[in-house]
């Protein structure tokens, strides 16, 4: 059934204007994709002239209008008075120790998990997916209740081994596809030369899944950049806030600067867009890396 299916579709295929037929999907498609592009791009069109307009141009002029007079100074508005830059910084250390730590720990248990044979391994791999059914709000008030027994409430501790729990299943399962494709008959001749377990690990088997692990890297650092509600709820001094609570200084009780907010929301959503654009290859490279084994 299935070879008369597709003899019948290369017949087909070489029917005269089977070509054109072909040239008009691929349009079609290319239409679409970039009709799909052009929706995605939108938001982002929006959200730079949003940040160049005054309340009034905000509430009067059209979404997608440019502004009358492009007010540039909204960026260095929220950079000096609003105090982004020190907010775009704890972003930055903050974020990049909660990456490091999770994808470094999630690759150790990979390996452990997919590589070496232990008693109940299977169940030490449940209970790390069972951690992406967990809602972030549950557990707000434990968590909060137990950084204040350790006394790491209000310090920057509390939010990244908050990050590195929270992504550590999500990253782990991105990771098994990979360790499992590893062939192991590179660990064989590792070990036959001498090469102990640690060193098979960080010289081996870490440079073989750099492609997987900058996939990790991403969609971490995407969460931990915009994460909001861990901050907001453990961390109460201004100087240790980042930059997705720190916007909150333009929102008043009886005004609101709007403008300010783009500007800032603009600022914010630079690092991943340039990290993306840079790194988009090796994305996509991960994405795949261990979809097919063997």
């Amino acid at each position: 059934m299935a070879k008369a299916v597709i003899t019948r579709s290369r017949a087909v295929l070489r029917q005269p204007g089977s070509a054109v037929l072909q040239a008009g999907g691929w349009a079609l498609l290319y239409l679409i994709l970039a009709m799909v592009a052009v929706l995605q791009v939108l938001p982002l069109i929006w959200l730079v002239f949003f940040s160049l307009k005054n309340n009034q141009e905000v509430f009067n002029l059209s979404p997608f209008a440019l502004p009358l007079h492009p007010r540039w100074g909204n960026y260095t508005k929220v950079w000096t008075e609003g105090q982004i830059g020190h907010y775009f910084m704890n972003s930055v250390w903050i974020t990049v120790t909660a990456v490091i730590l999770t994808v470094l720990l999630a690759s150790m248990v990979t390996y452990a998990i997919t590589r070496m044979r232990w008693r109940n391994r299977s169940l030490v791999l449940g209970l790390f997916m069972t951690g992406m059914m967990i809602p972030v709000h549950s557990t707000l008030i434990p968590l909060f209740s137990l950084f204040s027994d350790f006394n790491l409430k209000d310090h920057p501790l509390s939010v990244i081994l908050s990050y590195t729990a929270f992504n550590m299943p999500i990253t782990i399962m991105i990771l098994l596809g990979a360790y499992y494709a590893l062939p192991r008959e590179i660990e064989e001749a590792a070990v036959m030369d001498g090469c102990t377990v640690n060193r098979m690990f960080f010289r081996v088997v870490l440079p073989m899944t750099i492609s997987v692990l900058t996939t990790t890297v991403i969609i971490n650092m995407i969460y931990n950049w915009n994460e909001f509600i861990f901050v907001n709820t453990f961390i109460s001094s201004d100087h240790l806030k980042t930059l997705t609570v720190g916007v909150q200084n333009f929102v008043g009780q009886y005004s609101t600067d709007w403008g300010a907010i783009g500007a800032t929301l603009v600022i914010s959503m630079l690092p991943i867009v340039v990290a993306f654009f840079i790194l988009s290859e090796q994305i996509m490279e991960g994405v795949t890396a261990g979809a097919v084994k063997g």
